[in-house]
């Protein structure tokens, strides 16, 4: 659980978003930046507690990039936007998602926990954020 002041500084972030479309929240590479880590945050969590023993993991791109293109979410991204910057879109949404608090970290470590197939967690994920978002 996030400390008050952890809560008040997301909070702060939080309110400086504003991005008027999903396009331009996939395609905000600063959100991408930080949502790289926090994507291999929650996805490491997941497993620690699938595997009952601490697990540092990172995601591959094609990984993300294939969950972003079931979900739907792919074809908002111009046309030539290649597997990386798919994948960036997809941790650009993740991360948002957080920060704007409508998908708290526990949420999201929980319905990655409950698929074993890394591509199928992820779809998962990103469509459950896609419907909280309300974009």
């Amino acid at each position: 659980m996030l400390h008050a002041d952890d809560d008040q500084a997301r909070e702060k972030f939080g309110s400086v978003l504003k991005h008027k479309n999903m396009s331009e929240i996939l395609m905000d590479h600063k959100l991408a930046a930080l949502g790289d880590a926090y994507v291999n945050f929650i996805y490491s969590m997941a497993l620690s507690r699938r595997t009952g023993s601490p697990q540092g993991a990172k995601v591959q791109s094609r990984v993300l990039a294939e969950a972003l293109k079931r979900a739907n979410l792919r074809e908002l991204l111009p046309a030539r936007t290649d597997r990386h910057k798919q994948a960036d879109g997809a941790e650009a949404l993740l991360v948002y998602a957080w920060i704007k608090g409508l998908m708290p970290l526990e949420d999201a470590v929980s319905i990655l926990y409950q698929h074993e197939k890394p591509i199928e967690a992820f779809y998962s994920l990103i469509l459950a954020t896609k419907k909280r978002l309300h974009l």
